[in-house]
């Protein structure tokens, strides 16, 4: 499966495993590759058990889904800082609730798209 960006700029999804999404952390948000490594030592290589492997794919998965696409990005943390910012918790929760549902559809990206 190739990594190479397509047209759009943005790199597809790699294989569903955490030795190719590392590499294409590596390779496409090498701003990520310090925090995944720190999280895989902490919750998977320090703990000796690799029952919370799935759980930590996931999160990484949607993690580089999202950080794989500027505009994606920047628009989660624009909601995301809004809310910081909000002046009611209704207005806070309503952009929040957007950037979660926005980061949960980046999530179930499949491999190559």
């Amino acid at each position: 499966m190739t990594t190479a960006p397509r047209p759009s700029g943005i790199p597809p999804m790699p294989e569903r495993n955490t030795k190719a999404l590392r590499a294409a952390i590596a390779e496409h948000t090498p701003q990520l590759l310090a925090d995944f490594d720190t999280h895989w030592k902490w919750a998977i290589g320090d703990a000796h058990d690799i029952a919370p492997v799935p759980a930590f794919l996931a999160q990484w998965w949607a993690e580089f889904a999202v950080a794989r696409d500027p505009a994606l990005d920047r628009h989660i943390h624009d909601l995301e800082s809004r809310a910081a910012d909000a002046t009611t918790n209704a207005e806070a929760t309503q952009l929040l609730t957007q950037a979660a549902h926005l980061r949960r559809e980046a999530g179930k990206a499949e491999p190559g798209q």
